[in-house]
């Protein structure tokens, strides 16, 4: 996807500071302690990898994880994670994506595409591991959380090994396993609720997933924020996903009808969008899906993101509309015309503005605040960070800036 030139200032401008925090993370991989640098990652792969993942682009995705973080729960950095596991992902598509099996193109933000500069089978191998990083990363949380319940963590794997053990060889396992594992199973999500994104490192015992830290029963210890958020990473990324959308597209042939375009639409580049804000609501505490009146805060980001995905694509194909290159690829105006793919924009557009509105419209206590506070120091609810806001809502309205 190929944004307009004249819409770069802008977006540079008012994501700043998310952008240079999503720039200097990234970096971080690459340092002796980083991610992608481990000593068993040879030398030769390591260096194309960095060539990827460092060349630039507007940091989209990320930024938009990291800002309905923000505007959820007040505070960007327990998305950090999944914001750079999702750029880290969307440039294994674009790895893949520039290869001559796909779009055979060597040239990317000005320099030669991967598999241009350093080989073909390369390139795939670079996609390979960029994408696999990506899980690692969505798997990792916040470094505060995780240095702070370390020891409590290795204490409640030893209450669950004693459990195991002792059920085992009672004679009365049903009735005695069911008090014991409920015993450990508190043991358990005590430590893991400090690990987990939006929870403070002291939490109390007892979190439900909503508020950030891991729900359990006597029956068993079910998700934490870090696997729900794998977890629509690996289904916005996979069959049902990117590749779906990328598979209908390269094997599509005319004549083409709107139910194809849309899904391609929808898939191939509206659902990392959607993933990346649905995944912030996440990292904020706002991990329920239950409805409250206007929707749930995850829910809504959801919404958001894929209306805000659609825009963003229909406004592409209509800037690509005078591009030889792009003469074959599947886009709207092959099955709509100008003013109509126009009008769906605007619709997108709506439906997006909509969607942040009820979030902004429902108190930020409901949803859990990272420090364990339902509201402010006097008793009311606090309101919705605005600089956050702003920023999704400037991004939402200027897709039609750029066509119209």
């Amino acid at each position: 996807m190929n944004a307009a030139s004249n819409d770069v200032p802008d977006f540079v401008t008012q994501a700043g500071p998310l952008r240079e925090l999503v720039e200097s993370e990234l970096a971080k991989l690459f340092t002796p302690e980083g991610l992608l640098t481990d000593a068993e990652v040879p030398l030769g792969l390591a260096e194309p990898m960095r060539y990827a993942l460092l060349g630039g682009g507007k940091r989209l995705r990320p930024v938009l994880c990291l800002a309905v973080c923000q505007a959820v729960c007040g505070d960007p950095a327990p998305a950090l994670p999944a914001a750079l596991a999702i750029e880290v992902l969307h440039n294994y598509t674009l790895v893949h994506d520039d290869l001559p099996c796909m779009d055979d193109d060597t040239l990317r933000r000005g320099r030669p595409t991967v598999h241009a500069k350093y080989g073909y089978a390369q390139a795939v191998l670079v996609g390979d591991a960029l994408q696999a990083a990506a899980f690692q990363l969505a798997l990792t949380p916040p470094k505060s959380h995780a240095e702070s319940a370390e020891n409590a963590e290795t204490h409640s794997h030893a209450k669950f090994t004693e459990f195991v053990s002792h059920a085992e060889s009672a004679e009365n396992a049903e009735t005695h396993s069911h008090a014991k594992f409920a015993e450990s199973a508190e043991c358990f999500g005590r430590a893991r609720a400090q690990r987990a994104p939006g929870s403070p490192a002291g939490g109390a015992a007892e979190r439900s997933e909503a508020e950030g830290g891991i729900r359990h029963s006597a029956f068993g210890i079910q998700h934490s924020p870090s696997l729900s958020i794998a977890r629509i990473l690996a289904a916005a990324a996979g069959p049902a996903g990117v590749v779906g959308g990328q598979w209908v597209d390269v094997t599509s042939s005319p004549p083409h009808d709107e139910a194809r375009v849309s899904y391609v639409h929808a898939h191939k580049t509206g659902d990392l969008i959607a993933c990346a804000c649905e995944m912030g609501a996440i990292a904020a505490g706002a991990a329920s899906e239950e409805e409250g009146e206007g929707g749930s805060p995850r829910s809504l980001a959801r919404e958001y993101g894929r209306a805000l995905g659609l825009a963003f694509q229909i406004v592409d194909d209509l800037l690509d509309s005078g591009d030889p290159a792009k003469a074959s690829e599947l886009s709207i105006l092959r099955v709509a015309t100008p003013e109509a793919a126009r009008a769906q924009a605007r619709a997108a557009t709506e439906r997006a503005l909509r969607a942040l509105d009820a979030l902004a419209a429902i108190p930020a206590g409901r949803t859990g605040s990272p420090d364990g506070r339902s509201g402010s120091p006097d008793g009311r609810a606090p309101s919705r960070p605005t600089a956050a806001l702003a920023l999704l809502r400037s991004l939402a309205e200027d897709q039609l800036s750029r066509n119209l």
